[in-house]
């Protein structure tokens, strides 16, 4: 065997090695882009879409008061419901004032009728070992609880504050900037073709000289 066709096979061999690598990164790559763009999709569909859609209202877990099922940080959707359809063991989210923004949400462990035909709803945080000292009014009722998402209520926090305006649009621009950039790579060298196939079936750049 010449020296000539032994640097021939070790090129191929280089060659061979260097597609593998190039396709498991363009492999990772796509996966990484396509899971970040799908877990992007998720988020702004569950905490943005599907509540619009369905009137519903977000808010976030900020007390411990219904530990362990709801823990601080937890988004709540919440939509309207009939006082009349509420029932014992709802979660429900009502203000501690008629008319005042500040809400809470517990659990309905009673339900009476005042003497005039009034519903009294009695609640309760899960984690608290006494009932609220106050029954609370169908004027108060803001809405039961849909379904809720760990974690995400702080991201719904930090979004109305005074900062959200400029660094929301920048992150979610930085990783769907990151997310593409991945996707479009790994398409690109998926892509990619050798000029020609050897006599063993792989493919490589150049001739071989005998």
């Amino acid at each position: 065997m010449s020296e000539e066709t032994r640097r021939s096979r070790g090129s191929r061999r280089r060659s061979r090695d260097q597609k593998r690598r190039r396709s498991a990164r363009a492999t990772v790559g796509l996966l990484v882009g396509t899971v970040l763009l799908s877990c992007a999709a998720l988020v702004a569909l569950v905490a943005v879409v599907v509540p619009a859609v369905g009137g519903a209202t977000t808010y976030t877990v900020l007390t411990r008061s219904m530990e362990p099922g709801l823990p601080p940080g937890t988004l709540l959707v919440v939509r309207p419901t009939p006082v009349d359809d509420l029932r014992v063991g709802d979660v429900i989210t009502f203000q501690l004032e008629s008319g005042k923004p500040t809400v809470v949400t517990h659990r309905i462990t009673e339900v009476e009728l005042a003497e005039d035909g009034e519903r009294l709803f009695t609640t309760q945080g899960d984690a608290n070992a006494t009932a609220d000292p106050e029954p609370v009014r169908p004027v108060q009722v803001r809405g039961s609880l849909w379904y809720a998402i760990p974690y995400l209520g702080w991201v719904s926090s930090l979004r109305s504050s005074d900062a959200a305006d400029v660094w929301i649009p920048v992150v979610a621009g930085l990783v769907l900037c990151y997310a593409a950039v991945m996707v479009v790579g790994a398409v690109r060298d998926r892509r990619r073709r050798p000029d020609e196939p050897d006599r063993d079936g792989q493919r490589h750049d150049g001739r071989i000289g005998d």
